[in-house]
């Protein structure tokens, strides 16, 4: 009985966010046609059927997710686990933000930054208002709002869908049974805010967790997410995921987590190069992002509507592009994708050494 009145409370809980972020878009969109009608671009309407069939496919994720907990691969408490402390401190910043957004739409500026950020640092492809929001992934102001704008645009389904990552994360690792808890090692590359880690480190509560993120300001925003939680602190390094600052075969598995759509080509192949050196022979590597053309066809315009609404300059290439190849390249074997609602994973193994 317990678990079902949990289910329930679990159904009730994504049901209000997922209202609550389809009330904050359906006005948000009556505004910007009130107030800035210049923006209307032609964005293709979703048929019936395939509004169905994303439902379903949400349904599904939601399902899942609370199947994995319930067979004890992350408590059932992080499954309501929101914050609530930023949601009312920041939601009404996101409207503040909003107008500067479509200001920045109307003026098809994407590349702009406050003087006070300094951006030689960094490579060209980062230096993006990424989704068109204030500063990039540049500033305090853009790491306190993402978690909630992420949570706004998949009607509150990012975090189940950062979950779906963390099953086949704890299968892969039972090549290392023999191994201590407390010595097996995993990094979050483009860790951002600390969401995945911080599902991580319920799952792997003794395990040494690291992230690297390019933004000084979201690593001190996973600082003060991750330093919330009993245990060992992740160790947060500032780096670029195409040089980890990590020895060869140190890890027994690497995530990343909506990162590869917002790389240029040449550069996914090299941070996937780079994971697949940091990995140990037989560790893991596993991705979650968009789907893909391939596998979602009938989504395709709901792809090609994204970079129309958002400013993300590569994502129409990533939407065709084969990771699957570009991880057989790296070195990994045994690759395996599955997709949930409109994300994709790919789980991807580094093989043993041969003996002799």
């Amino acid at each position: 009985m317990s678990d079902t009145l949990t289910k329930l409370a679990y159904q009730g809980f994504q049901q209000g966010k997922s209202i609550f972020g389809l009330t904050h878009k359906n006005l948000s969109s009556n505004l910007k046609k009130l107030l800035y009608p210049e923006l209307e671009k032609q964005v293709k309407t979703l048929a019936p059927a395939v509004l169905q069939k994303l439902q379903e496919r949400m349904e599904r994720l939601l399902e899942v997710d609370w199947q994995d907990a319930e067979q004890g691969v992350y408590p059932t408490s992080i499954l309501f686990d929101n914050p609530w402390e930023d949601f009312f401190l920041y939601y009404p910043v996101v409207w503040i933000d909003l107008f500067q957004i479509w200001e920045r739409l109307k003026n098809k500026k994407y590349q702009e930054f406050s003087p006070d950020i300094e951006t030689e640092k960094y490579p060209k492809y980062y230096l993006q208002n990424f989704h068109y929001q204030t500063n990039g992934y540049l500033s305090d102001l853009s790491a306190n709002l993402y978690d909630l704008q992420v949570e706004i645009l998949f009607n509150g389904t990012a975090d189940p869908m950062r979950r779906r990552s963390l099953a086949p994360l704890i299968n892969g690792l039972k090549i290392f049974s023999d191994t201590p808890p407390y010595q097996i090692r995993v990094l979050d590359v483009a860790c951002g805010t600390g969401r995945t880690l911080k599902f991580i480190r319920y799952a792997l509560p003794k395990a040494s967790l690291f992230g690297t993120d390019m933004s000084p300001a979201y690593l001190r925003k996973a600082n003060q997410l991750l330093s919330q939680i009993p245990g060992e602190l992740p160790q947060l390094t500032q780096a670029n995921a195409e040089n980890l600052p990590y020895l060869d075969n140190y890890f027994h598995a690497v995530t990343s987590v909506f990162l590869f759509h917002e790389l240029p080509a040449p550069v996914r192949q090299r941070v996937i190069e780079e994971c697949f050196r940091v990995t140990k022979p037989g560790g893991v590597f596993v991705i979650c992002d968009s789907m893909q053309m391939d596998d979602s066809p009938e989504f395709m315009p709901l792809m090609e509507n994204f970079p129309v609404l958002f400013h993300e300059p590569f994502y129409r290439h990533y939407t065709t592009d084969n990771l699957q190849e570009r991880l057989e390249k790296a070195g990994f074997v045994n690759i395996t994708t599955e997709v949930y609602f409109v994300s994709k994973y790919w789980v991807a193994h580094k093989p043993l050494e041969k003996e002799g």
